[in-house]
């Protein structure tokens, strides 16, 4: 049984989101999960994050990563057998994959590294200076000077000051 959502009432109160509803629209359709080759997704740290994938078998130029927008593309696919080699029984898997992973915004690869049968994949998340927060500042009517409470008075200039009397 397949339910479906209406997600226009989220039209109605958000900006700028049509990216987040096109994707939960993406998940409720019904697609086939690959799960070849295994994999780990990690958090390292804050903004730092890392994918290992099992592709025992695969040398690194058998192995392609493309990161396309928002998307990252793993594929693999190996080089024919050698002419003259017979293999009796074949217990690694050896078949091609392709593998995709949804990324989110300014999240990109800083690195790809293949040891002892694992694929490492580092990403980072690098938000654009002009992207982060800021703050602004609030200009009175009165020109660009800040508003601040003096409560002090202010002394003429020639004219003497006047001493208070100490009670």
């Amino acid at each position: 049984m397949r339910t479906t959502f209406d997600l226009s009432p989220l039209f109605r109160s958000t900006v700028g989101f049509d990216r987040l509803i096109d994707m939960l629209d993406q998940v409720s359709r019904v697609e086939p999960m690959t799960n070849w080759p295994p994999y780990n997704i990690e958090k390292a740290g804050d903004d730092q994050y890392r994918i290992t994938m099992a592709v025992a078998g695969f040398s690194p130029d058998e192995i392609e990563l493309v990161q396309q927008e928002n998307t990252l593309f793993v594929n693999g696919q190996k080089h024919p057998e050698p002419e003259g080699v017979q293999v009796l029984h074949r217990g690694i898997a050896t078949r091609a994959f392709k593998q995709t992973f949804n990324l989110a915004d300014h999240v990109k690869v800083t690195g790809a590294a293949l040891e002892n049968g694992l694929l490492t994949i580092e990403l980072k998340r690098e938000v654009p200076e002009e992207l982060k927060p800021r703050r602004i500042e609030i200009a009175s009517g009165i020109g660009t000077k800040a508003l601040a409470q003096d409560n002090q008075p202010q002394q003429i200039e020639h004219e003497p000051q006047k001493k208070s009397k100490a009670a």
